[in-house]
């Protein structure tokens, strides 16, 4: 079995159930180990570029009314691999290679691979996934135990909520600065099994553009800042957009010094383990008196302060 990934989640569960010998060829954004190991089949137009927030939208957004795709593949990387299953995805075309490219690609090869689109929309879906992904490749089982050691972790988060009868927080989770976006597809549901609830997001659906005044009106218990591909380093260099907005300082998240900026992967990277990582980091923002992040994760979210919001990273 010769596999190809061209998402970052599937390439990551594959690594976590051990099924890496049967990977061949990923995508630029792979898990670095991944990237190390594997060939680079998918690759990005803007590589190398550091755009900011509102450049990157603005070239997405041309993109997409123009028809024409960020990324494309190395066919004849692909050709020497000549893979038998291609996973790839359709649930956001601005972040990865969709079905659409991999299908014009893979109709140039002489050996037709199956292609499996791998396209969560909920929580559960995504842990779904890893089943499909296990299955495809001959290895069923690999999931089964994959997934009761991750319910494991989330279930002791929630039967100690339920112990303390603890109410929910009313947090809210932005996906992207400028322009703003809510939170969509799984991670709602992350939040809820974290205690909180946010009603400003698109549970199973996509996330889309919020207007400021509505969350001002919100105003959230908790804020937690992920831009979809933004580390916590990246992210700060971009904080002034919302610190400079005027009501910004009446934010009863910014008030109680509960902002928090966290590494996109724990929730805009739909693999099943860095999800849960994302549980278990949202429960000991929400609920720091019951729950504290592992020490393996704490380095990939921080609470923004005043040092942070105006500093020059």
């Amino acid at each position: 079995m010769v596999a190809c990934s061209f998402l970052p989640a599937v390439t990551q569960m594959i690594y976590d159930m051990g099924l890496q010998h049967l990977l061949h060829g990923v995508t630029f954004e792979c898990p670095s180990k991944a990237l190390k190991e594997k060939h680079r089949v998918v690759r990005y137009l803007l590589e190398g570029n550091n755009y900011s927030s509102i450049e990157i939208d603005r070239i997405f957004s041309a993109s997409k009314s123009q028809g024409k795709s960020l990324y494309f593949v190395d066919e004849d990387l692909l050709k020497q691999i000549q893979p038998d299953i291609i996973f790839t995805q359709d649930v956001c075309e601005v972040c990865q290679i969709d079905t659409a490219c991999t299908a014009a690609a893979v109709a140039k090869l002489e050996k037709q691979p199956a292609i499996i689109p791998i396209t969560p929309q909920t929580l559960d879906d995504v842990y779904q996934s890893a089943i499909t992904i296990a299955s495809a490749l001959g290895q069923e089982e690999a999931a089964y135990t994959y997934l009761t050691k991750l319910q494991k972790r989330t279930d002791n988060i929630l039967d100690t909520l339920r112990q303390h009868k603890m109410p929910l927080k009313r947090v809210m989770l932005i996906e992207w600065i400028e322009p703003v976006y809510n939170c969509g597809h799984w991670i709602p549901y992350q939040i809820a099994q974290a205690g909180g609830i946010d009603m400003l997001s698109n549970p199973a659906g996509d996330s889309i553009v919020t207007q400021w005044d509505k969350i001002v009106k919100y105003d959230p218990e908790v804020l937690i800042i992920a831009p979809c591909g933004f580390t916590v380093e990246r992210t700060l260099e971009e904080m002034h957009l919302l610190t400079d907005r005027k009501e910004w300082q009446h934010l009863q998240a910014v008030k109680n010094n509960l902002v928090y900026i966290a590494d996109f992967d724990l929730f805009t990277q739909p693999s099943a383990s860095t999800l849960v990582d994302g549980i278990e980091v949202l429960s000991s923002m929400f609920h720091p008196k019951l729950f504290q992040a592992p020490e393996s994760l704490e380095h990939k979210f921080v609470q923004l302060n005043k040092q942070h919001a105006h500093a020059d990273v």
